[in-house]
């Protein structure tokens, strides 16, 4: 036989092998060809395998294959955050440390799972016996009927003054929204949150602090105390107060602030959208006049991807709010305040911009197809293109279980 008929030979019992590649060379072929496929067979490790760093993630992805990995990652998140919550659902409580919060919530309507709304509707009372306390809570599920949607009244986790605005509130509410979600079929571009009395001290305080989260808030009878209305540029407002509820002074600072939410709004007419209604005559108790709240707050979706935030920090503080993202929460200090705006493909923020701060990006807020630009309080930042990522995906559903709101991709200001 002669050489050229053996090498003949060799290639023909050798070409299976080099036509059917093993499992490894077939997972790494998948990466190299088609990055949605490499994302599929990442979703098919068990979840204590799913590594950030696997390359994987890591490919630039095409605007069509963003939208693809956002569905095949979101998907997969919903699932496990269900699975976690189902319990918790079951049970009507959730616990993050030593502290738990429950509620009742009623069904209203009959919108499709994924398009339902959520009302949480904080109760009155705070620094009183417990007892009290649960009568408040009681009366606040009875208070109000949305025309559609789960209507949620919590009772608040502790009994003090401040009930409704301590610092454990946030990250619970931040848990019961995911949970309402992914089990209950939650809209999260519809949550919406209001308040009485000591609820409505919680408006005050949350709405600002948490406006990514909500579609509008309602204030009803309640007391600001130290907190901002400056926060609120994307947040439906409404004031609802008795023009006789003269204690603490809540009839006059509600009028002020009112005058407040006026003047922003003149200055910035997208944004600051507000009613106020201030009842000659009636006390504390507005006889349930405020109820003309729901159908307002109900005309409002929340809108993830503004393109102009106003960033106020809380005592509380937070390490995201809209596209912005401290990935050291310790440098988030109160009082400090970021303004961002989007101009085409430039990006400008002016204020207390931290080292290191993250911008959370999207095709709903810029065009990632082509050059951007980052201006910090006057100097350019960054010049120029950013990848889609599964890697943003991932992270930022890690963050939260919010797929509106979930970035394709991320850059890191150093």
């Amino acid at each position: 036989m002669t050489l050229a008929s053996i090498r003949i030979l060799l290639a023909a019992a050798l070409a299976p092998a080099l036509l059917v590649p093993t499992a490894p060379a077939a997972a790494r072929h998948a990466v190299a060809a088609e990055p949605v496929v490499a994302i599929e067979a990442w979703l098919a490790r068990p979840e204590a395998e799913r590594r950030l760093d696997d390359p994987a993630l890591a490919r630039p992805l095409r605007r069509a294959e963003a939208d693809r990995a956002l569905a095949l990652l979101g998907a997969a998140h919903m699932r496990a955050v269900a699975a976690r919550s189902a319990e918790a659902i079951a049970a009507r409580r959730i616990t993050i440390g030593d502290k738990t919060l429950k509620w009742e919530s009623k069904l209203f309507g009959n919108a499709a799972p994924g398009k339902r709304s959520l009302w949480i509707s904080m109760h009155g009372g705070g620094n009183a016996p417990p007892a009290v306390n649960d009568e408040q809570w009681r009366n606040q599920i009875r208070l109000y009927a949305p025309a559609e949607g789960i209507y949620l009244a919590p009772r608040a986790p502790t009994d003090t003054w401040n009930l409704w605005h301590e610092g454990h509130i946030d990250p619970l509410f931040q848990q019961l929204i995911d949970a309402q979600v992914a089990v209950n079929g939650v809209d999260p571009n519809r949550v919406y949150l209001m308040g009485y009395s000591a609820g409505g001290d919680g408006v005050w305080q949350l709405a600002p602090r948490m406006a990514d989260r909500f579609a509008a808030a309602a204030m009803m009878a309640g007391h600001p105390n130290e907190s901002s209305v400056f926060g609120l540029r994307n947040l439906p407002f409404a004031i609802f107060m008795g023009g006789a509820d003269a204690a603490y002074d809540r009839n006059r600072i509600a009028a002020d602030k009112t005058a407040e939410l006026d003047r922003l709004h003149a200055g910035d007419p997208a944004g600051y959208v507000h009613m106020s209604r201030i009842y000659p005559g009636l006390p504390h108790w507005m006889d349930r006049k405020d109820a003309e709240a729901l159908p307002w707050m109900a005309g409002f979706t929340r809108d993830p991807w503004p393109k102009r935030v106003v960033w106020l920090q809380d005592d509380v503080t937070h390490d995201r709010y809209y596209w912005l993202h401290i990935p050291d929460a310790a440098a988030a200090k109160a009082g400090d305040t970021i303004l961002a705006s989007v101009e085409g493909q430039t990006i400008r923020l002016t204020g207390a911009v931290p080292s290191g701060m993250t911008l959370r990006l999207s095709d709903r807020l810029l065009d990632l197809d082509r050059p951007v630009r980052v201006i910090v309080n006057g100097g350019t930042a960054y010049s120029g293109k950013i990848a889609r990522t599964g890697l943003a995906i991932e992270q930022s559903l890690r963050e939260r279980a919010d797929l509106p709101a979930a970035a394709t991709a991320v850059l890191k200001l150093r």
